[in-house]
């Protein structure tokens, strides 16, 4: 069942791309309405490189906002270039760089529709489409909504698949991290086990706010998820007991799963009762490994799994330190700069370069979105591959349904790409917008012209963003790093006197802290520096953290009062959890 769900979620993706982009260009040439109709394409081309695969609430949110700031720039754009005042469109992009940087590093929802405002200025202030000034915002809007229409309608037959997946997961993790118990790669798979135990925090997050009585299966998801977040907590200490476990331990989580998560919704008690008592007889019996606390905790838990209640426990993820007002305005200031700069270059270079360069702009300066260096290089190569793909069709045909054709297949290459590779969505999304440039009557030869553009766009990215603020990323490492090694110390401190909700709180965002910390320094290490210049070893003071975590997390599920628990398994030499007070050295040298 799980690889058939796979299989359709990977081709649903896809189709809604192909769909979504291809049925407004069909609609705009059966009944002459070409113009509105490609407008209509482009506000489906930005829908689908935000669709996502998380809650349909999440979506509907995050494609909405999108969609009403594109909406808002393309008019604010279409109402400067109809000046016909060089000028007024300039500010016009500097004013709305300015704007979407200073939202843009408030989070992903913020972030999306400050980038789309840009973009929809870029495109209203260098494209010109005849008619009333309202008719542009309402096609692109048109073709947003279909976007959610399409991504939203599964809700209606699958309310809760995503969040009971997002839980599945954690199961199946919890399964694999006992599995490599013992391993070299034992503390890859507790990391994996903690990202999925994020996701499905993210996934839940509405659930677990909500006030009064859930339905049957919103209130079995909820007992699922708290068993879940209990269940990292006695994976943790086992894996930090550093023993090789029988198949007989590690399957527990799956059977766990089947019964609280049955793929049969009617499963009755008889089947649930049959799955537990074989698992628990194997784990109480007398091997060599029956006695540790993580064992006697994980058949305590598996024994009391069934008897959760979905309002037993009720925690949110803390989001991490975000970026500080002077990090903003710095943002939005070097955002606008670069726009300025690029929309300069256009007006110099007298080609058709009106909005390509700042619309290269808009999209590559998103440090929040992953290392500039790297984006940039993505961004360079996709366009392309892009230019490459989309010429060959047109020298095999020009006909207009084989191009709208190209459309939905490049389109849903698109939509792959977004969940897989940058590169990827840029060769999609390239050869998308030459095929919507032809439709609007654009039929020049651009291909050579659009490469040097995205290059000299990516160009004036980076030289602004190195020269100017060359440390963003490391700042943003540093501090994600302090924070989360506090996250670390408070729940060292305050959880062997706190009750279970407050304890599970506290690890849950030791936890996830440390992950976002780990991320942001891998993003600090794949950014550029000056010759010479060493980063911090941020990830060796995260790892100390996280196993310091995990033997707290031991101490935790220890009959034994007293210190943390330093036994480890024979073979294996006993080491005293870390102290966090070497770990900060790093982070301040």
């Amino acid at each position: 069942m799980k690889t058939q769900r796979n299989a359709t979620a990977a081709i649903a993706v896809p189709a809604r791309a192909a769909v979504a982009l291809a049925a407004p260009l069909l609609a705009g040439v059966w009944t002459g309405h070409v113009i509105p109709a490609v407008i209509a394409g482009i506000g489906a081309l930005w829908g689908v490189s935000q669709d996502g695969s998380d809650p349909y609430r999440l979506r509907v949110r995050r494609l909405g906002s999108m969609g009403l700031a594109a909406a808002l720039g393309l008019l604010a754009g279409e109402l400067a270039l109809r000046t016909a005042d060089a000028a007024a469109v300039t500010v016009c992009l500097v004013v709305a760089a300015l704007a979407a940087g200073a939202v843009s590093l408030r989070g992903r929802v913020a972030s999306v529709a400050g980038m789309h405002l840009l973009l929809g200025v870029t495109i209203g202030s260098g494209i010109p489409v005849p008619g009333p000034w309202w008719k542009a915002p309402l096609a692109l809007l048109a073709g947003v909504g279909l976007v959610i229409v399409l991504s939203a309608t599964p809700w209606l037959w699958r309310r809760h698949e995503i969040e009971r997946d997002a839980v599945l997961a954690v199961y199946r993790a919890s399964s694999a991290a006992l599995a490599a118990a013992g391993s070299p790669g034992a503390e890859d798979a507790r990391r994996r086990l903690t990202a999925a135990l994020d996701q499905a925090h993210q996934v839940m997050g509405r659930h677990l706010t909500r006030r009064g009585p859930a339905r049957t299966e919103a209130a079995s998801l909820l007992a699922a998820f708290h068993v879940a977040v209990r269940l990292g907590e006695v994976t943790s200490a086992l894996v930090w007991e550093g023993r090789v476990l029988p198949a007989s331990v590690t399957d527990v989580p799956l059977g766990m799963a089947r019964r609280l998560l049955p793929e049969d919704r009617s499963a009755g008690p008889e089947r649930a009762e049959r799955s537990r008592c074989p698992r628990r007889d194997a784990v109480d019996g007398s091997g060599p490994d029956a006695g540790t606390p993580g064992l006697r905790a994980l058949v305590a838990l598996d024994a009391e799994s069934d008897r959760v209640r979905a309002d037993e426990v009720t925690l949110r993820l803390s989001g991490g330190p975000g970026q500080g007002r002077a990090d903003r305005v710095r943002y939005a200031v070097l955002l606008a700069v670069c726009v300025l700069v690029a929309q300069l270059c256009a007006e110099v270079l007298h080609g058709p370069r009106g909005y390509w360069l700042p619309m290269t702009v808009a999209f590559v300066y998103k440090p929040d979105f992953g290392p500039v260096f790297r984006r940039s290089l993505h961004r360079c190569a996709g366009t392309v591959a892009g230019v490459a793909a989309i010429g060959s069709v047109v020298l095999l045909t020009t006909d207009t349904y084989a191009l709208i054709g190209a459309v939905a297949a490049f389109g849903a290459l698109m939509a792959v790409g977004v969940r897989r590779h940058y590169a990827l969505a840029t060769t999609g999304l390239t050869a998308v917008v030459f095929v919507l440039l032809d439709l609007l009557g654009d039929h020049r030869a651009l291909y050579g012209a659009r490469i040097l553009d995205t290059a000299l766009a990516a160009a004036i990215v980076l030289v602004a963003h190195f020269a100017l603020w060359p440390r963003s990323a490391a700042g943003r490492a540093a501090a994600q790093t302090e924070a989360a090694l506090a996250a670390a110390r408070r729940y060292r401190d305050l959880a062997p006197e706190a009750g279970p909700a407050q304890r599970h709180a506290l690890r849950r965002s030791a936890y996830h802290r440390l992950a976002e910390a780990r991320r942001a320094a891998a993003h600090a290490h794949d950014e550029p520096g000056r010759p010479g210049r060493r980063l911090p070893d941020w990830q060796r003071a995260i790892g100390a953290a996280e196993r310091l975590c995990d033997a707290v997390s031991a101490r935790n599920l220890s009959a034994r009062p007293g210190p943390v628990p330093v036994e480890r398994s024979a073979g294996r030499p006993a080491e005293r959890p870390p102290a966090l007070c070497g770990v900060l050295a790093p982070v301040r040298d």
